[in-house]
């Protein structure tokens, strides 16, 4: 028996509606559209230059190596065939390889995939104990150096920030004059220069109070030479910012000439940070105050730079036999 139609019930000729499934609507979207997405969020959520250089970087060089152009053919498999085809070291491989994760985890936070699949995609490479300058290091090198001469007087300066008061050199290009507090002896740091963006009040000691002035009263007569016109602490020789690009620092490759002219292997940013952790690591025994002082958000991180070399271990393990 038939239902009887209502007064109410209307016809009408239901209109074909074409719904695309998400992946073809994930098929759709760029790799080099998403990035341009993704960079202009860095951007306004107030990442860092160098951050965001390297987002594009990674990115473009993973376009150009496997030829893939939307989000949709990216899978687990393209990634391990991109990582075989590098011709770098595992570290080098293992670090672009987090860059372009952290890019997908960005394209899952925009909801252009449903899973995080390359979380599975990982690389194995041996933990390398990278080992921190001395005091040896350091002292061998500032009794080289030519306090006459601006360069070496600036780079002295800039070694002893790094290895007293945990400085990126990233920090120290940043820096301006009046962060610097004559009067009671410490470093006001905002996060405009701290990679954490957090701000931070380091102490300074009178050999650094006085380098520090000597270097200042140098960089007005350098700008008014050369008409310059910017408050950075650190300047080049004709009064310019140190860093003219996001990779170049005109302090790291003076930093690298000391090392290939007096031998002294660990004078470099990295080396001078790791030999400030571990000082004050074995003074005050306070990891999180290492942590602090470094201005990481991570503990973890924190350890990295704490790796007890392996003869330590060595010594130590011969009270236990």
């Amino acid at each position: 028996m038939s239902k009887k139609k209502g007064i109410f019930d209307i016809q009408i000729e239901q209109p074909l509606i074409q719904v695309r499934k998400l992946e073809e609507k994930r098929k759709d979207i760029a790799i080099e559209q998403a990035l341009t997405v993704i960079l202009k969020q860095l951007e306004v959520s107030g990442c860092r230059e160098r951050t965001i250089y390297d987002y594009r970087t990674i990115v473009h060089y993973f376009i150009r190596d496997t030829k893939v152009e939307y989000l949709m053919d990216i899978t687990s498999d393209v990634i391990y065939t991109w990582l075989e085809k590098m011709n770098v070291k595992n570290t080098t491989k293992l670090t672009r390889l987090k860059c372009f994760k952290a890019f997908l985890g960005r394209c899952f936070d925009n909801g252009w995939f449903t899973n995080k699949f390359w979380r599975s995609v990982n690389i194995k490479v041996d933990t390398e104990i990278k080992v921190g300058a001395s005091d040896e290091d350091v002292n061998l090198l500032l009794s080289v150096l030519d306090y006459t001469k601006f360069l070496d007087l600036r780079n002295a300066t800039a070694v002893l920030l790094m290895y007293r008061c945990g400085l990126r050199i990233g920090t120290i290009a940043r820096m301006k004059e009046q962060q610097v507090d004559f009067v009671n002896r410490r470093l006001q740091l905002d996060g405009e220069v701290m990679k954490n963006h957090k701000g931070i009040i380091l102490p300074i000691d009178e050999q650094m109070t006085y380098l520090l002035q000597v270097m200042l009263k140098q960089n007005g007569l350098i700008r008014n030479e050369y008409k310059e016109d910017n408050d950075n602490l650190f300047i080049t020789i004709k009064g310019r910012p140190t860093t003219n690009s996001i990779t170049s620092n005109s302090i790291q490759k003076q930093l690298r000439k000391y090392t290939l002219k007096y031998g002294i292997n660990n004078i470099n940013p990295h080396a001078l940070r790791r030999g400030f952790a571990k000082n004050l690591y074995a003074k005050s025994n306070d990891l999180l105050l290492v942590s602090k002082a470094l201005g990481h958000n991570d503990l973890s991180v924190t350890t990295k730079y704490l790796h007890t070399e392996l003869t330590d271990i060595a010594d130590k393990l011969k009270d236990y036999l």
